[in-house]
């Protein structure tokens, strides 16, 4: 065989065990699944020094390969940073599980009761690129909601992401679970990429988790219906009737905490009566913390910024770089998001509760914010635990996809001997 056909014969291999595994998740019960999972967490911390380890294996090799500071940052696991999967492990656990859930009930003059109940997926492919806490995020989130989930990480996380899968399986068995509710890609093969795209027979819906490479090389190419989470082009427009501590506080927030996350701030528009006040200290602010502000011909005044191009607008740096434009309205800014927007996460600064409105109707963002860091734009801090991405389609999921997202529904129908006339 070859090395492409034996890739095929694993990933057909693993699509039938998951479908297994998801015809007996599916009718699990809400005890063992949170079992599994505080299990799980329990694993994580007690082979934290094992996962450091392999984190270790994989940030050499991210710097072999060459990545930016910010991609390193993504890839990097300390103990805060394990603690924080624990958490998140054992949040998703203490949460109401989904599957069952009855979304509506009525009764029918014919005498049929009908009930429409959430039901879980099947089998989730996830892909993602580096980092290593998405193996937990998913794995989690996929089994509190019932569904089978075969993990494809990226190649810089490759053995993070081995150890962390371990331990969910652990949990799994541990309760009682199939082991192959949770299977984890075993190579760095990109052909088990292109396999997992194409299993239709087996696979019921891809969710691809990283930059536009990926993202669009998963929707170009799937076979299988997919959840898409496209770029993170976040903006944030400084209203005219902003509260100056606030707008500073935020700005930097949602730029500078960690830069490489898909909610941090990527473009700065600055409402043009507030400049000399507002504007020019939150620019200033920006390149004070190390940001380099990509400018355009209004703001160049501000001595420490380089020209913006038209490149930048638009763009997703996840790294220390934000764009920044003077508008001369709501209007503008709202016209500037549309146009170079990706429906992600957008912000307004303002203490106008009408222009805030209008913001919130005229943009079709996943998640609008107001006076609050785009950062927050996050499954856990929308309290579902974790989250698989950020959905920026319109279909079925839309924002931080977490465990109820994860499911379907189907309609359960009782009568007493009912016929139909």
């Amino acid at each position: 065989m070859t090395e492409h056909q034996d890739i095929t014969a694993l990933m057909a291999d693993i699509g039938a065990r998951a479908k297994a595994a998801a015809a007996d998740l599916a009718v699990a019960s809400p005890e063992a699944k949170r079992a599994a999972l505080e299990a799980a967490a329990d694993a994580v911390w007690d082979g934290r020094a094992e996962i450091l380890a392999a984190n270790a294996k994989d940030l050499a090799y991210g710097r072999d390969k060459g990545l930016s500071e910010a991609m390193m940052d993504r890839l990097a696991l300390d103990e805060s940073r394990i603690k924080g999967i624990v958490e998140g492990l054992r949040a998703v656990a203490a949460q109401d599980d989904p599957v069952g859930e009855v979304l509506a009930e009525w009764d029918q003059p014919t005498g049929i009761h009908i009930r429409r109940v959430r039901t879980p997926l099947g089998v989730i492919g996830v892909i993602y690129e580096s980092r290593p806490n998405v193996t937990a995020d998913a794995g989690a989130l996929c089994l509190k909601s019932g569904n089978a989930v075969i993990l494809r990480g990226g190649s810089e996380s490759f053995h993070s992401s081995g150890a962390i899968h371990a331990c969910l399986v652990a949990g799994l068995r541990a309760a009682g679970l199939p082991e192959d509710a949770i299977q984890l890609v075993p190579t760095r093969d990109r052909a088990a990429v292109q396999a997992l795209l194409t299993m239709t027979d087996t696979v019921d819906v891809i969710v691809p988790r990283g930059g536009k490479g990926l993202v669009g090389l998963v929707q170009r190419e799937a076979r299988v219906p997919v959840f898409a989470h496209l770029e993170g082009i976040v903006h944030i427009y400084i209203d005219k009737e902003a509260d100056p501590e606030k707008a500073l506080r935020v700005v930097v927030n949602a730029k500078t905490r960690r830069t490489g996350i898909c909610g941090a701030a990527e473009c700065l528009l600055i409402h043009r009566d507030i400049l000399g006040t507002i504007g020019q200290g939150v620019v200033r602010a920006l390149l004070d913390a190390g940001v380099e502000v990509r400018a355009d011909e209004t703001l160049r005044a501000i001595e420490g910024t380089t020209a913006a191009t038209e490149n930048d607008w638009g763009c997703e740096y996840l790294d220390s770089i934000i764009a920044a434009k003077v508008v001369d309205d709501l209007d503008a800014a709202i016209a500037h998001i549309r146009r170079y927007g990706s429906n992600h996460t957008d912000c307004i600064i303002t203490e106008d509760d009408a222009a805030a409105n209008q913001f919130f109707a005229r943009l079709d963002s996943a998640i609008l914010m107001r006076n609050a860091s785009t950062q927050f734009a996050d499954g856990g801090e929308f309290g579902m635990g974790a989250e698989i991405g950020i959905a920026t389609g319109k279909m079925h999921a839309r924002g931080p996809v977490g465990a109820a997202q994860l499911t379907s529904f189907k309609y359960l129908v009782d009568g007493d001997g009912s016929t139909r006339a």
